[in-house]
């Protein structure tokens, strides 16, 4: 067995500390994994055990949430973030890595933050979660990887606006998230030779160049220079025939140029379950795949299916690495 999965608290006036209970609820002991934050923030009546290290997890988790104490200044009212609690959220998730990475921790879970709440209170100097673990870890690019047991999905640009893609994606850029997806495919879920099918940029994968050539220019010169190193490529294929229960079946991941060509199907296929994974970092991170929900916190209502789901990743990846 890995260690215990170290689950970050999140923004505290968020939905985080609640679906961290009833994730505990959920799982009834099956799946180690400590809470680490401050006791203080979780819902009032929730079964609680305090513990002074991970390894105090497993004893502690019939008896309720485990949780490793990490004090906050400042008081808690959910849906509204104190500015006080930013550096404490930001603590956490060091603190998290640096368990895992010490081997007192087998993944980091994250709760999601409050991007805007850091920045406002902490300074925070990063544009959310995923940077600043990057470089916590010390590594300069990482791939975001949306996952569920329907569809594992690869967007090569992420968060920018649609008319900047064309620029954005780059030869350098779709090789890279190629090359870090197949080896934490093989790595990380014990994929021994995985196949990745890679859609094109524009409708019908352009048409043989009457409805764009990036397909031809860029995308298509990539995927033939890495089958040359052995990876099976699919590709460019027209992203609007991809994703049929079929086609699912002939790839390990797909790989689609702009978020929501990615996000769309897994939202639309498995939207409670979906489970965002950062490949690429010398340690573990999953999270659930929503935000904070500022508008529900407190209120007893949060759906914990995706924390529940990362969870359960998390701790399936770890012992995936720690076989490889």
């Amino acid at each position: 067995m890995t260690a215990p999965i170290a689950l970050t608290c999140g923004e505290p006036a968020g939905v985080g500390p609640e679906l961290a209970v009833r994730a505990w609820e959920r799982l009834e002991g099956r799946l180690p994994f400590f809470l680490l934050g401050d006791p203080d923030h979780l819902p009032e009546g929730a079964r609680v055990v305090e513990i002074d290290s991970p390894e105090a997890c497993l004893a502690a988790l019939p008896r309720g949430l485990p949780v490793l104490p990490h004090r906050f200044e400042g008081a808690l009212t959910p849906g509204q973030p104190n500015p006080a609690h930013a550096q404490g959220v930001i603590d956490v998730i060091a603190r998290a890595v640096t368990l895992v990475q010490d081997g007192f921790a087998g993944a980091v879970c994250t709760a999601p933050i409050h991007k805007k709440a850091l920045q406002d209170g902490a300074g925070f100097a990063y544009p959310g979660h995923t940077e600043y673990l990057a470089a916590l870890g010390g590594v300069d690019r990482v791939v975001m990887m949306l996952a569920s047991d329907v569809l594992r999905v690869v967007p090569a640009t992420i968060h920018i606006p649609l008319k900047d893609v064309p620029g954005a994606l780059t030869a350098d850029l779709l090789r890279e998230t190629l090359r870090i997806t197949h080896a934490a495919l093989v790595r990380d879920f014990s994929v021994a030779t995985p196949r990745l099918a890679v859609a094109g940029l524009n409708p019908h994968a352009g048409e043989g160049g009457k409805m764009g050539r990036e397909e031809i220019e860029l995308i298509a010169p990539v995927i033939e220079e890495l089958r040359a190193e052995g990876l099976d490529l699919a590709g460019p294929m027209s992203a609007d025939t991809m994703f049929h229960a079929s086609a699912r079946a002939t790839y390990d991941a797909a790989v689609a140029m702009y978020h929501d060509q990615a996000l769309i199907p897994i939202k639309t296929l498995d939207f409670d379950r979906g489970v965002n994974v950062t490949l690429g970092l010398p340690f573990i991170r999953t999270s659930p795949d929503h935000g904070t929900a500022l508008d529900i916190a407190g209120k007893g209502v949060a759906n914990p299916t995706s924390t529940i789901e990362a969870l359960r990743l998390a701790a399936r990846m770890a012992v995936a690495r720690a076989a490889a």
